[in-house]
């Protein structure tokens, strides 16, 4: 295995997966971002499970990059005679008859590009959180794995090669396509280039239409994919991270599924989608937010991209989890948290809407009353304790960033609220705003190290701090 900084995520707005350098999969939930990995060999300790990849005999190099403006891997492998096989993973999203297809798949090309590499080709699934798919049944042209029939592999490649794992001479592009247990229309070869060169093209017409500065351009760019990348369409939500249980530091058992959308990042994915001109990723995202807000009074922490899901939290024992750094956990605790800076993480969140003239559906007045609601939350509740953006478990506090961004959703309720003309509103939450903003300083000022700290009773330090001057509260200069 490679670290997992040597990752690469390939997706389509319904799945994703993750490439290491050596063109394995190693990480493939299906059908959906958090659901059962197919592919889980990222996490599954020693183990060579839960993985699709190419063994090139004598291989001696291994080198991969994105295509250009793409969510497109090529990975090419070197074997000692000069050998050379290109493996192009990519998942598709194109325009088809008007409308956007982002099927639940994954395509995988595998050619020779020089001399006569031998390979063979490992398919080896998992199900139920990392039991192997024994269960294979071939048909003319695909396999089918899982019981019951879970994930079909349509290829061109000779089907006993994959079942055995036998290794053999390359001497023709191949194509793979996983998906679901349904029939593949068309010739497989010319589908899959089709849709690469199709899927290559939405994705550059889509970074041509950023507003991205020339600085730091390229890293721009493709933090911008990784983000549409986290996005699952359907419903808008975007989660923290595509993987579970990456854990913070060797051996913490700090190990934790961040498969889910956190109100708290909702500030800053805005932010972000703004700043690059994403407008309409921006209003999807803001619409599952708010959809959150009006169908509940008390919000937690975290979500699933279907709000309404099960975060309840387990551990896999099938998984023994990144270099063997378990456990591997499968939903979040953190759902039964009490955090307050998520009331006002929703405020900011929607002010755009109120502000942006770029965009078609402006907020009104019953929007503001929703709002409103949210912020009556911040006054209550910025300078009571709870377990902070860190997620303390067992532990609660006035902590300096929940108040902040409490006070930061007053502040911005506000300025909606004269903005709509709403006179007497707006003075009535900058009251609040200016009330508690002055006792929350005061509260989390330390003389002995003349700043703020991380929360009331404590000298910790804490680099959410940084984020007052970012919401207005205090003045970095």
């Amino acid at each position: 295995m490679t670290g997992a900084a040597d990752l690469a995520v390939i997706g389509n707005g319904r799945i994703a997966a993750l490439v290491n350098t050596q063109g394995q999969l190693v990480w493939w939930c299906f059908p959906r971002f958090d659901s059962d990995p197919v592919f889980s060999r990222l996490i599954a300790g020693d183990e060579e499970k839960g993985l699709c990849d190419v063994v090139l005999s004598r291989q001696v190099d291994a080198a991969s990059h994105y295509e250009r403006n793409t969510a497109t891997v090529v990975t090419v492998l070197t074997a000692d005679d000069g050998a050379k096989v290109r493996i192009t993973d990519f998942a598709p999203r194109l325009s088809h008859f008007d409308r956007l297809l982002r099927p639940p798949q994954l395509m995988r090309i595998i050619e020779p590009i020089a001399g006569l590499p031998r390979i063979a080709i490992r398919v080896r699934p998992t199900q139920f959180y990392g039991t192997p798919m024994k269960r294979q049944v071939a048909g003319s042209s695909h396999v089918t794995y899982g019981e019951p029939p879970l994930v079909r592999l349509t290829t061109d490649a000779p089907l006993s090669y994959i079942q055995q794992e036998t290794p053999f001479a390359l001497t023709r592009p191949l194509h793979l396509v996983f998906g679901p247990d349904e029939p593949f229309m068309g010739d497989i070869g010319s589908t899959v280039r089709d849709f690469l060169e199709r899927t290559n093209g939405y994705w550059r017409e889509w970074v041509r239409r950023l507003s991205i500065a020339y600085e730091w351009q390229e890293a721009s760019i493709r933090a911008a994919i990784t983000l549409k990348l986290t996005t699952f369409e359907e419903t808008g939500g975007i989660v923290a991270a595509l993987t579970t249980s990456l854990p913070e530091a060797p051996h913490s058992g700090r190990n934790w599924d961040y498969r889910y959308c956190w109100l708290r990042d909702a500030y800053f994915v805005v932010k972000a989608l703004n700043a690059i001109g994403a407008t309409r990723a921006m209003e999807q995202y803001i619409a599952y937010i708010l959809s959150i807000a009006g169908n509940t009074d008390t919000l937690a922490p975290c979500y699933g991209i279907v709000p309404s899901d099960d975060l309840t939290e387990w551990i896999a024992p099938d998984l023994k989890g990144f270099e063997g750094h378990g456990p591997v956990r499968i939903g979040n605790a953190a759902v039964e948290q009490v955090q307050h800076d998520a009331y006002g993480s929703v405020i900011l969140a929607a002010t755009p809407m109120f502000f942006d003239k770029r965009l078609p559906n402006p907020g009104d007045e019953s929007l503001f009353r929703l709002l409103e609601k949210m912020a009556q939350k911040c006054a209550d509740l910025a300078l009571e304790p709870d377990a902070g953006i860190w997620e303390f478990r067992g532990r609660k506090r006035v902590h300096t960033h929940s108040g902040a961004m409490c006070w930061a959703g007053l502040s911005r309720t506000a300025a909606i609220a004269a903005r709509l003309g709403l006179n007497d509103r707006a003075a009535h939450w900058h009251g609040l705003a200016d009330s508690i903003g002055e006792t929350l300083l005061k509260k989390v000022w330390s003389e002995k190290r003349r700043a703020f700290t991380a929360a009331e009773g404590t000298e910790d330090m804490d680099a959410s701090v940084l984020l007052l001057p970012e919401l207005g509260l205090i003045d970095a200069h």
